[in-house]
């Protein structure tokens, strides 16, 4: 599954992994990108790679039936980081594994810290 998933790049790149006998979830909450997205699948020939709308807050997606998440940038952009740490590991099967690219705070960041790239990035 691929939280905020957007124009479905690492959707694509998962189903190119997972083969045509897997299955890809990407969920996204806005109709634009979720319609690039589903061309650009159908274009690729990507049939095992599904598109949903929704928010990480309350993904549509059933409990315990994910094996690995993705989230490439996305937690940061929610309003309750908590709640969507609590709704992705909802989503994944016992051992089931979250694969995370993201700067998530939960307090103020100095303005000399966010001007020194050094210091969030890796």
């Amino acid at each position: 599954m691929d939280v905020g998933s957007g124009g479905g790049f690492d959707c694509f790149i998962a189903g190119q992994a997972v083969g045509p006998t897997g299955h890809v979830i990407g969920v996204d909450m806005t109709d634009a990108m979720l319609t690039r997205a589903r061309r650009t699948g159908e274009e690729m020939g990507l049939t095992q790679v599904e598109l949903r709308q929704g928010f990480v807050e309350d993904l549509p997606v059933d409990d315990a039936s994910v094996d690995i998440a993705i989230s490439n940038g996305v937690v940061n952009l929610t309003p309750d980081k908590y709640g969507s740490f609590r709704e992705i590991f909802r989503t994944l099967k016992p051992g089931g594994l979250l694969y995370l690219a993201d700067v998530v705070v939960h307090k103020e960041v100095p303005d000399e810290a966010k001007a020194d790239v050094d210091k969030w990035t890796a």
